[in-house]
């Protein structure tokens, strides 16, 4: 039961991730790294403001804010300077780790004994009838599904909709007479905030911030975006955040299972490149297969 509640925290968590992953890797088709910087930042404003006596639900709109800004320094790096995609990431990443150290003021802050989202007076007076053991969960699970929401309501927007079509085809948002740079700037201010928020849940949910938690963040966000979107590419029923979301627990739980087979901590990254790659891979092969598919049913319809 342990290990399960384990799995569905951190999962969900970094299912928030995994959706500003998707707005970048999905619909803008840009290749963020900035994830790795505004991931461990979300943790660092967390502790910092917890430590000196700040609300713990106020962490939540100040660290979207935060993110946001840096994801508008991204998109303006790569919109205004004229700087590629993946460079305009790897130079705010870069920038990220010293300005995470500022606000933290040090490389690993704990904060065990303070109040957090999953343990103060309002959620004891709340919850007091659930298992505490359950309770950090529950708490987890409805921040998620009202952030998934959120995001599902504003990608049926019209800036929403612009959104995605940046990503398709820019020309179009061009020929409406909208700028499809400032497009780009929104949607990854909007997806580093996402980021930013999963970490300041991560910080409160382990309680501590150190300076490495980012390493490595974008990948498994990755993971959770293509273990969701090629799983239940042929789901209907539900939208593609659900299926990040479920990719997302599915790649925490496929870790986990790892691990508890006898495979080292220390394991865990290269645990993560052999299940990236194997995703990778199954990914590739099915497109083949539909392509391939595809131009047997046209040969057969110029017979």
């Amino acid at each position: 039961m342990a290990l399960l509640l384990s799995v569905l925290e951190q999962g969900l968590i970094y299912a928030i991730m995994g959706l500003g992953v998707y707005i970048t890797y999905k619909i803008l088709d840009f290749p963020d790294l900035t994830v790795d910087g505004s991931f461990p930042m979300g943790a660092a404003i967390a502790c910092i403001l917890i430590s000196r006596g700040a609300p713990s639900l106020l962490t939540l709109p100040v660290c979207f804010l935060a993110g946001a800004f840096v994801g508008m320094l991204t998109g303006l790096i790569h919109v205004k300077l004229k700087v590629r995609d993946l460079l305009s990431g790897i130079i705010m990443m870069t920038a990220l780790y010293t300005v995470n150290l500022r606000i933290a003021g040090k490389a690993n802050l704990p904060i065990y004994n303070m109040q957090t989202l999953f343990d103060n007076e309002a959620v004891d007076s709340l919850t007091g009838w659930i298992p505490e053991r359950f309770r950090t969960v529950l708490i987890i699970f409805v921040i998620t599904i009202l952030i998934k929401c959120l995001l599902d309501w504003y990608l049926s927007t019209q800036s929403g909709f612009l959104l995605r079509a940046v990503g398709d085809n820019d020309t179009i948002v061009t020929s409406l007479g909208v700028d499809k740079g400032l497009v780009k700037i929104t949607g990854l201010s909007i997806a580093n905030g996402l980021v930013t928020v999963s970490g300041c849940l991560f910080a409160q949910q382990q309680r501590f911030f150190d300076i490495s938690v980012g390493t490595g963040t974008v990948v498994i966000g990755l993971a959770s975006v293509i273990i969701g979107t090629s799983l239940f590419r042929r789901i209907t029923v539900w939208k593609v955040t659900t299926s990040v979301v479920i990719g997302s627990l599915i790649y925490k739980g496929c870790v986990a299972l790892a691990i508890r087979m006898g495979l080292s901590s220390s394991d865990l990254k290269l645990i993560t490149a052999v299940l990236f790659l194997g995703i990778l891979v199954l990914g590739m092969e099915r497109k083949k297969k539909v392509k391939t598919d595809a131009d047997i049913r046209e040969h057969n319809k110029t017979l």
